[in-house]
């Protein structure tokens, strides 16, 4: 298993991009700022573009010091080569993401 992490900014990017089959077996998104902020987690087959098709959570609210599991415990998110789970907040460098996945 391998670890990525990413700080979202208020434009769409990229939090973990599909090298291969791979599983994501964990993610979380935490807020370490002083604020409340939102964010949007969009999972996009590498054939699109990030959309309201392809959204998983649209303005989670994430208080001060929040963090929220997204993918955890026995679930899995099968991704395809280059597909990505792309995301972005309403304040940039307030939040971030880890993510754990493995090759299949």
């Amino acid at each position: 298993m391998a670890i990525q992490t990413y700080t979202a900014g208020t434009s769409v990017g990229n939090a973990y991009v599909s090298s291969g089959n791979t599983a994501v077996t964990f993610m979380s998104i935490c807020n370490f700022s002083a604020l409340e902020v939102t964010a949007n987690v969009y999972v996009v087959p590498s054939t699109a573009s990030f959309s309201p098709n392809n959204i998983v959570f649209q303005n989670l609210s994430l208080t001060p010091g929040e963090t929220y599991q997204i993918y955890g415990g026995q679930e899995r998110l099968i991704l395809g080569p280059s597909d990505s789970i792309q995301i972005n907040a309403s304040s940039g460098a307030a939040v971030t993401t880890v993510t754990s996945y493995a090759q299949i």
